[in-house]
């Protein structure tokens, strides 16, 4: 499997404006809902990659703990459907349900998004501030398919206590690492090598 790392976005770099469909409700869901948070969570994921699959069960939890206190959290998966139809918008609706998401999962088929996000891999993490300003980029936690380290969700989780508690998150962030994001024919960013 690839492993890509995260290309660690600036810290205090603004949320980036998006409008993206849910593809369960069908609702749209803007990233001024999302910032309009203590704190929001957006993840880049998908339904096939085993990086994703490693973390799911755990992430969901972690989800539905924040979001419990206030804390907007969604997934966006940005992947090319046409060569990967596991991540289409019908198979991610049927996951989304069949797995309990707490929160709104996100289809980003022009890969807009992602670029704009500077998105590498999936899982990719971006924690907000109230402020709408990035306090933390990296990985969930130090878990990865075949390292025998427990899923713990450690350092996301971290991230997001010392934000709600009004502080800065901390310049020791460890990029996440998965699978790159599957990228259309002729569309990869620069920043990806594309």
């Amino acid at each position: 499997m690839a492993r890509t790392p995260s290309t660690m976005l600036p810290l205090g770099t603004p949320m980036p404006a998006f409008t993206l469909p849910d593809v369960v409700s069908g609702d749209a869901v803007s990233s001024h809902e999302i910032a309009d948070a203590p704190a929001s969570v957006v993840v880049f994921w998908c339904n096939h990659c085993p990086f994703v699959k490693h973390i799911a069960p755990r992430f969901v939890d972690f989800a539905r703990g924040a979001m419990e206190r206030g804390v907007k959290v969604v997934a966006i998966s940005s992947n090319d459907a046409a060569a990967y139809p596991d991540d289409g918008p019908e198979a991610m609706a049927e996951l989304a349900t069949a797995d309990g998401y707490p929160f709104a999962y996100l289809y980003d088929e022009s890969q807009t998004v992602a670029k704009a996000f500077s998105a590498a891999c999936t899982p990719d993490f971006y924690l907000f501030d109230g402020e709408g300003e990035l306090a933390y980029r990296g990985q969930f936690d130090g878990s990865r398919p075949g390292n025998a380290v427990p899923v713990t969700g450690e350092d996301l989780a971290a991230a997001l206590e010392r934000v709600l508690a009004g502080e800065a998150a901390g310049d020791d962030q460890v990029p996440s690492l998965g699978c790159n994001i599957k990228w259309k024919p002729g569309n990869a960013p620069a920043y990806y090598g594309g």
